[in-house]
């Protein structure tokens, strides 16, 4: 990772799928694509804003029970169809970076490198994340959020799975 994330506070998740990397590379990033998979399982994803260029962002909300939640992501890096680096934040409606809803000490800004690799039978997603430009607070409490993080991005990578398999 780069920046000022340290090494301990990188959280890591590795899942493959039986799917060509070039339709796992289109669901990651393309506006349909994330909008038919993103985000925590029973929720819904409305795109405000989708431009996949370094520099570019994806702005979304995400919606359950009444409880919306916004995101963002801010692309750093595009290298097609193995790579992608993104800062994801937590984010207000009008797409500025905000805390997140359940934790005054979540880390304002995540880095996230994704890697996709060519396996036998499909595809092996990678996707390793740390706290940048955080406090010591912030790098303690995402340390303690990797159970919740690992739950979280199995019922996203189950949605994507559900998705390939309509594909």
């Amino acid at each position: 990772m780069t920046d000022t994330t340290t090494a301990t506070a990188e959280f890591s998740v590795s899942r493959s799928f039986k799917a060509p990397r070039a339709q796992i590379w289109q669901a990651w990033t393309s506006r349909e694509g994330l909008s038919r998979w993103w985000g925590p399982k029973g929720w819904d994803l409305h795109v405000a804003q989708f431009d996949f260029r370094v520099g570019g962002v994806f702005h979304y909300s995400m919606a359950q029970g009444g409880q919306t939640m916004w995101g963002r992501f801010v692309y750093r890096e595009i290298a097609a169809p193995e790579r992608l680096v993104f800062i994801s934040s937590f984010a207000n409606e009008a797409g500025d970076v905000t805390r997140a809803p359940f934790s005054t000490t979540w880390p304002l800004e995540v880095l996230n490198v994704l890697t996709l690799s060519e396996i036998a039978d499909g595809t092996r997603v990678d996707l390793r994340a740390g706290p940048i430009n955080a406090t010591a607070d912030e790098l303690e409490f995402f340390e303690g959020m990797r159970d919740s993080m690992r739950q979280g991005f199995t019922g996203t990578f189950d949605n994507l799975d559900a998705l390939l398999a309509r594909s």
